[in-house]
């Protein structure tokens, strides 16, 4: 449950930071910063059962790497470089994950 929210949140993530472009009136602002509210609290709750080193590393991934993949769509530049190091980020983000799965339950067999 607390990675489907670390992921609902950078989801989140990735909507704010577009909007943060976008937002030219007290309503569009107040629509940024509810969606702001609601991201961070989605991963506050996370961070009671997952490491915030992870969690936090994992949502700002899907952030940047969304936020990078809307600006795309929309128009703005992107060169062969940002691609590359696009990816240096994606797998990164991913091997996270999959090393905290491994930390998570070698931990919890310590404690036993």
């Amino acid at each position: 449950m607390s990675w489907l929210l670390i992921i609902l949140a950078g989801l989140l993530e990735i909507v704010w930071a577009t909007g943060l472009k976008y937002a030219d009136s007290l309503l569009t602002w107040t629509g940024v910063v509810i969606i702001i509210i609601i991201s961070f609290v989605m991963m506050i709750r996370a961070f009671k059962e997952i490491p915030v080193t992870i969690g936090y590393t994992v949502f700002v991934g899907i952030g940047a790497i969304g936020t990078f993949i809307v600006g795309v769509f929309l128009g703005e530049p992107v060169s062969f470089g940002q691609i590359i190091f696009l990816a240096l980020l994606l797998i990164g983000v991913i091997g996270m994950k999959a090393t905290s799965d491994k930390n998570e339950s070698e931990t919890e067999g310590g404690k036993q």
